[in-house]
């Protein structure tokens, strides 16, 4: 059987492509891939526990140089920006077992990582949509 190729096109806030499906309540980016809705996959994105870390980590991000990277932690998961030039930032993730870096320009990333600041609401759209995938883990075996 051959692997997929999957290509991730670079993502920015005025695509006319919808690709961002939902920020859900923990701040997972839920993105559908290439504009296919049938093919969605969460980032996990940044959590922070107080404003001072918030503004440590998007100053981090703003100083991200060419060829550097910045890593996210999370509880179970983590998040791995790397700085590809000046406009160009990919975030690691996995697609039907494919790798794949998906490319944001530095506007949509960052207004992607201002979701952790502390007064942030989770708009009533992706409320529902965190509710529906709550729903659909219950659903699932607690065992595979």
């Amino acid at each position: 059987m051959t692997q997929p190729f999957i290509l991730s096109p670079r993502y920015r806030l005025d695509d006319r492509s919808p690709w961002l499906e939902a920020i859900d309540p923990s701040r997972n980016y839920w993105i559908a891939v290439n504009g296919d809705r049938d093919l969605q996959v969460a980032i996990p994105g940044l959590t922070v526990s107080s404003l001072s870390e918030w503004k440590q980590t998007i100053r981090q991000f703003r100083s991200l140089q060419p060829a550097k990277k910045m890593q996210i932690e999370r509880i179970a998961t983590k998040m791995i920006i790397h700085c590809i030039s000046s406009n160009c930032y990919a975030i690691e993730a996995e697609v039907a077992t494919a790798k794949v870096w998906h490319l944001f320009d530095r506007e949509t990333l960052e207004s992607l990582l201002m979701t952790a600041h502390p007064d942030w609401q989770p708009s009533p759209k992706d409320l529902d949509f965190g509710r529906e995938m709550l729903a659909d883990s219950f659903a699932q075996p607690a065992f595979a």
